[in-house]
């Protein structure tokens, strides 16, 4: 066993929303998004076994903070943060998602909320009277970021990606637009904590070395749920990477990025195969079937832990069974969080809508 080492803290294969995770070198211990949230009405058990879950997902994480020096938070949705448990954030530097741009305005009424909450409970003061008065910036299109993805060749699919990508670029500027008007919501620094926005940056302890992608799409391009940014963890030559909501990925650049970074362990996001004829499409499928594949075939990855999103509904394994397939060619362990605890996936189970 190395010296970089991580606990699956609670992921969907247990029963509820999630993909929390805690990782520790001889450095620091790191909690990355911490939240938990109930499973959609279809997916198959009773609404009391469902509130179990987060409970006992929500006991799980406040548990694993207590071990954490440094808390991540990737962004603003219930499954990845929880707001506000100030035992959970006490004592930590806590390094989140910056609120102020590449954000759906959901996510920023969610982190005014979150920081509001902060700034009264460790600072005796309210989010406005920290706020800062903005200065208007110039964004470019973000899919000069992605040219894997942007110039893709989709034959029969072109024409109608050329629209999407017009549409998703006029939702991309009248968001631009929200967060030149809004005002600045600053890093925060009390007696009990410190919260600093690190996409794009860099932070070292001893020989331990965290690294933040720049904003990335939740799922497909101009994905209108918003942005993430994905963790790199490096002790020695040991590294992890947690990609927190990636949906497979389906943009085929951060998949490069994956391949190019070659983890060791690999905490990666599918598809969301429940949602299959509602946001999900086969054409999203298929790509995001393809780049985990391709990432295994094209990287040393030895454990990918294969999960959040995937088990909430029984057949996920059926659509994208060419992932787990390649991974048992290569010899390489992909497993749900579940699977690495030496559990099955409840949604696996028989009789699970009985409490």
């Amino acid at each position: 066993m190395g010296k970089l080492t991580f606990e699956p803290v609670w992921f969907d294969s247990l029963g509820a929303k999630s993909s929390c995770t805690l990782v520790r070198t001889p450095d620091v211990s790191v909690l990355i998004d911490p939240g938990v949230a109930v499973m959609q009405p279809s997916f198959p058990a009773s609404w009391a076994k469902k509130l179990y879950w987060v409970a006992q997902g929500m006991r799980a994480i406040r548990q694993a903070s207590r071990k954490a020096d440094v808390v991540v938070i990737s962004h603003y949705h219930y499954d990845h943060f929880t707001d506000f448990d100030r035992g959970l954030y006490e004592g930590k530097l806590l390094l989140t998602k910056n609120p102020n741009e590449f954000i759906n305005d959901s996510q920023r009424e969610r982190a005014e909320h979150f920081f509001d909450n902060i700034s009264r409970a460790f600072g005796n003061v309210s989010l406005e009277k920290v706020l800062q008065k903005r200065q208007k910036q110039v964004y470019d299109n973000p899919l000069e970021d992605i040219p894997h993805a942007r110039d893709k060749d989709f034959c029969d699919y072109n024409r109608r990606r050329r629209e999407l990508f017009r549409k998703g670029h006029k939702w991309f500027r009248n968001r631009v637009n929200n967060w030149n008007s809004a005002k600045w919501i600053p890093e925060l620094k009390f007696d009990d904590i410190e919260v600093k926005f690190p996409e794009g940056k860099k932070f070292k302890f001893g020989r331990t070395k965290l690294r933040f992608t720049p904003p990335m799409f939740h799922g497909i391009e101009f994905s209108r749920v918003g942005w993430v940014f994905a963790t790199v963890i490096e002790y020695g030559k040991e590294k992890l990477i947690h990609s927190s909501d990636m949906d497979g990925p389906i943009i085929e650049d951060y998949a490069d990025w994956i391949i190019r970074e070659n983890p060791g362990t690999l905490i990666l996001d599918g598809p969301p195969s429940y949602m299959f004829g509602y946001l999900t499409t086969r054409t999203t499928m298929n790509r995001a079937v393809a780049n985990a594949v391709r990432i295994l075939r094209k990287s040393d990855v030895k454990l990918m832990i294969y999960d959040h999103h995937l088990p909430r509904e029984p057949k996920f394994k059926e659509w994208t069974r060419e992932v787990w397939d390649e991974g048992k060619r290569r010899g390489k362990k992909v497993l749900t969080a579940a699977e690495f605890l030496g559990k099955k996936p409840v949604v696996l189970n028989v009789g699970i809508s009985k409490f």
